[in-house]
Parts: structure tokens; sequence; C-alpha cells
């Protein structure tokens, strides 16, 4: 009898995977540094636009270069003696090249060495962290000498790079992973993970302020004016155990197309991270009247699909007469997203933040709840013996057969004898809440009538 004990497949998997190495983009404003984290990523996915201080907070990418992978951080212009705003930024780039395994410092090869340059270069002395250094906007051959210029530095060889036209970039590349901790090999990536939570709201709402109260760090700027996220930033935070992707966003306007500049590709960002979200918190400000645009922001959560946990923000400025007619407004304007749950917080305070949690989970759960088709046609046949479709034209739609065919947002199928009236379809909707839950969740109910003999 052999004394090998089979090993159970669960225990033959791989050996954990090394954390993936992290890259620092660091430079003063308007160097390039976006456009050249672009250009690594192979997607225009950082915002890019032709005046400084568009990007504000650290925002993490993948990036992958010859097989291997690696995490770039993209940061704000770094300004010594900055003040208000530009000094958070400034902050939030320093936390970037402390949390990193490898800088690599963006300069304009077209207008030489900045005094900034080299306040930046001391910083990053101090840091004792690996640099490469990535002399920008060096379109074509006889800009190089420019780039060359830059070895006053002292931080050895600036690479040459056009992050416009990616002239360069690869030499760069190969000698910022030269400088990197051993870099995992490029897998495809499981399923799973993480539940990914969008932050969205109007401008100055408070989303960025919750974010830092939920992670419980400064992980974004913070500022009075409105408009101050730009890219959507993903930070991991755990609540009460549970680890959650949150993705803040930039405060969506009126309009997209109203939007200008780096406001109007801010706008696209916040709608992608939306859709790439499993559910949305809506931050709604408790102390001023419900606005048309939080409705249009609440419905564009619903038509992406996603679950939904509506945030009532501010509620320290509020008192009892707002409170009061705020109780009005959500009966009289919130009553098509009244299957939403919502919270009453405080971003300053912290104020219930610690509830939101217990609404998440809810929303989610109900998100990927499935009904059976035999739980769920035995309720179609009580509704249709209680409450059966109106006759129409001297005939009676009837349910033929009901599937839910997905969940993510929970979809019904109702294969019908004819056409069935709109409000008939949403009466089955609030049945179907009513029976089986579906809080913090839109339902979809597709009607399929019979196709007609000719």
């Amino acid at each position: 009898m052999s004394d090998t004990t089979p090993v159970p497949e669960a225990a033959v998997d791989e050996e954990p995977r090394a954390p993936r190495p992290v890259v620092a983009v660091v430079g003063r404003p308007n160097v390039g540094k976006s456009t050249l984290v672009n250009r690594i990523i192979g997607r225009r996915e950082a915002v890019v636009q032709d005046v400084p201080g568009v990007t504000r907070d650290r925002v993490s990418y993948d990036a992958t270069w010859n097989g291997r992978e690696f995490v770039l951080v993209d940061t704000g212009g770094w300004a010594p003696d900055a003040q208000g705003l530009a000094a958070q930024i400034a902050e939030q780039a320093e936390i970037a090249i402390q949390a990193a395994d490898a800088v690599l410092f963006v300069v304009d090869a077209t207008v030489g060495t900045q005094d900034v340059d080299e306040a930046v270069v001391r910083v990053l002395r101090r840091s004792k962290k690996p640099v490469v250094l990535a002399a920008n906007k060096v379109d074509d051959a006889r800009t190089e000498a420019e780039a060359a210029a830059m070895w006053n530095l002292g931080l050895g060889e600036p690479y040459a790079v056009s992050a416009m036209h990616g002239r360069g970039t690869g030499d760069m590349l190969d000698a910022l992973l030269a400088t990197l901790p051993d870099a995992p090999a490029e897998s495809l990536r499981t399923a799973g993970g993480p539940r990914r939570v969008a932050i969205v709201g109007k401008p100055n709402v408070g989303k960025s302020s919750l974010l830092n109260k939920i992670a419980k760090q400064t992980r974004v700027v913070v500022d009075d004016a409105s408009g101050t996220t730009v890219d959507p930033v993903d930070e991991l935070v755990e609540i009460n155990g549970e680890t959650f992707c949150l993705i803040d966003t930039a405060g969506l306007r009126k309009r997209v197309k109203e939007a200008s500049g780096h406001e109007y590709y801010a706008s696209l960002r916040t709608q992608g991270a939306i859709e790439r979200a499993e559910v949305c918190i809506v931050v709604i400000d408790a102390s001023e009247p419900i606005s048309e645009q939080d409705l249009r922001i609440l419905s564009m959560v619903e038509e992406a699909g996603r679950a939904l946990l509506i945030a009532f923000n501010k509620w320290d400025l509020t008192d009892e007469e707002r409170r009061f007619y705020l109780d009005r407004e959500i009966e009289r304007d919130l009553v098509q997203f009244g299957w939403a749950e919502h919270v009453n917080i405080s971003a300053l305070s912290g104020r219930h933040v610690d509830k939101l949690q217990v609404g998440l989970a809810q929303a989610l759960e109900s998100w990927e709840t499935r009904v059976s088709t035999g739980k769920l046609n035995a309720f179609l046949g009580r509704i249709a013996a209680s409450h059966p479709h109106p006759v129409r034209g001297g005939k009676q739609p009837r349910i033929l057969f009901g599937t839910q065919p997905q969940t993510a947002p929970p979809t019904f199928a109702l294969f019908t004898s004819g056409d069935f009236d709109a409000g008939y379809v949403r009466f089955i909707e609030r049945r179907l809440r009513e029976d089986f839950g579906f809080v913090g969740t839109p339902v979809h109910v597709e009607v399929r009538p019979r196709a007609k003999r000719k």
C-alpha cells in the first residue's frame, strides 16, 4: 500500500503571487505626467488638459511591460511652498513617493531645468527610492540635445521621451523595470475580489470627504471649491471587516455637453466609473433642496442597472425645519426610487458612516438574487388570479410563462399571449418587490408577446 496521500485539488494551487511593484509618477505641474501614464497603460484613462493642476489625487493604474505587471500611480504637480489646494496636491504626491518601490520623475525637456525640478530632486533624494528620469516632450531628434542637459539634475541618464507620440518610452520602461523588485509575470485576472462601490453625486456634496472618512486617512484632496476631484480614484478600504474598492468620482454637472475642457472628460470618466461599479452611493446634500441634477444622477445609476444606496450628507447642517421639508421632498421627488435605502450621514463628523456597510451589503445581495422558475411562475399565477390584465380590444392578454434570465440586476422575462400595458408591468414589478424584497436594486421586467399567427 502506498504511503503517499492524494493531495486535494484545492491544495495544488499555485503559490500566492508576489505583490505588484508600485511606480510613482511625479514632477512639477504640466510636464505631461498624465499623458505619459496614458501612453504606458495604452489607453486614455487619466484626464489630460494643457493647463496645470488637472490631476489632483493619487490615481493608480495597472500597467504591463515585457510581460511584467506593475502599478503606476499618477500624481498632481509637485510645487514647493504651495498653499491651500496646491499644498494638498503636493502632500498626496509625497505620500505616493513614500509608498512606491520606484519613482518615474518627469521633466519638460523643452524648457530646461527649473527651480521646482531641483526642489523635487531634493525630496526624491531624501526618500532614497530608485529614480528613473524621463525628459518629456522630445518629439524629434533635434530636441534630444535639450534632454541631455538634464544630466545636471544628478539623477543619472535622462531618457528622452515623447508622451504624445510614444518616442523613446520603450527604453525608459526597460530602465524602470530594472529598478523594480521582481514583478510578477502577467496573468489573466480571475473574477471576484473586493466589491466595487462608486461614490457619485453633484459637485461639492462631500464625496471625497466621505471616502477619506471611510478610509480613515486623507486619501483624496478635499476643498470647498466644487470640481476638486477630476480623475476617478480607486481606494481599497475595510468597513467592519469587509474589503471594498471605493471609487471617488468627479461631481456630475447639469449636462456633460455643458462641461468644458477637463470637466468634460472628468464627466465621461464618472459615467465609466458607474458602469464598472457594482453598487453606487449617490451622495445628496441634505442641507439643500433635492435638485433636478440629483434626480438625473439617480436615474443614471438605475439605467446602468447598478445597485443603489442614497446617502444624505451634511446632516449636521440641517435643523428641524429643513428635516421636515426634506421628508416631504423624499415623498414627492424620490417616489420612483423608493426601493433604495437611504442613510443620513455626516462625512465631516463620521455620523452614521458605519451604517453604510449594512446598506451596501443589502443592496448587493438583492442585486444578485435569483428567483427559481418554479417560485416565479407560482407568484405569476397568483397575480393573474387576483389581478388579471384588463381586457383590451375584446381580448385579455395572459402570462404564459416567466423566467429570470439574469441577475445583477434581476431581470425577468414574461412570455405572454399579447402586449401588456406599461402600468400593468409596473404593477408586476411592484409586487415582485413586495414578495421577494429586492431592496436597493433596480428590477427589469421584459414582456415578450407571442408572435401572431399569419
